[in-house]
């Protein structure tokens, strides 16, 4: 038996087989080790939620969707090497991501106490070596660069570009997971920064509209 084994035991019975699918879906092929951990992940999130109100989604069937589903759709265009997760919350996407793409060094980086404790004893409890959870706010989170950095928590893209605007390298992206309403606030982007790509991104089992709003510097490819 995997170190995992009684941790993905305590899942009730339709969760991975919904999160194969979900992942079948998407194209996505993962080892068995990986796909563990997926579900240790969710294991740990349900665990965790019942006591300190991590994310508002109860039900782990519809974690995997809302959560994990959500975070691996936009897998194909994170590339890194170096990964930050602004407003990380529990870790979403960026555990998720760590998970999928080994290869990635990810930071998490959430002001939240509680957040950040489950980030650590998920890193701890799935093993993972290429995760970084931070707690500080992110006006003052500065000396480090990435190559993308990624929420899909913050409340609007000018907030989210301004507040981490020194935190991308000289050819880095921002990548802001978002809902159907992005038209409005990429208007308003600060100066300088411009929409690179736009990705309509199909989540299974979820019927609102996600998409994938990749920003650069101008002049920048």
């Amino acid at each position: 038996m995997s170190r995992l084994q009684p941790l993905v035991n305590s899942l009730p019975n339709g969760v991975a087989p919904r999160l194969d699918q979900g992942l079948s879906a998407l194209g996505v092929i993962i080892s068995a080790e990986q796909r563990e951990q997926l579900l240790g992940l969710l294991a740990l999130l349900h665990k965790w939620n019942r006591a300190y109100n991590l994310t508002a989604v109860r039900d782990v069937e519809e974690m995997v969707s809302r959560h994990v589903l959500d975070s691996a759709a936009v897998a194909p265009y994170v590339h890194g090497p170096t990964l930050l997760d602004v407003g990380a919350g529990p870790g979403l996407p960026g555990l998720v991501l760590a998970i999928m793409k080994p290869e990635l060094q990810v930071t998490l980086l959430d002001s939240n106490g509680k957040k950040v404790r489950f980030q650590r004893q998920a890193v701890m409890e799935l093993a993972l070596t290429n995760v970084t959870p931070t707690q500080a706010r992110v006006e003052q989170f500065a000396g480090q660069h990435f190559d993308q950095v990624i929420s899909r928590a913050f409340a609007s893209l000018v907030d989210f570009v301004t507040l981490t605007r020194p935190l991308p390298s000289a050819n880095g992206q921002w990548l802001a997971m978002k809902g159907p309403g992005a038209d409005d606030e990429l208007r308003n982007l600060p100066e300088g920064i411009e929409l690179s790509e736009r990705h309509l991104l199909n989540v299974p089992f979820e019927t609102a509209e996600r998409q994938l709003l990749i920003l650069t510097p101008k002049g920048v490819e």
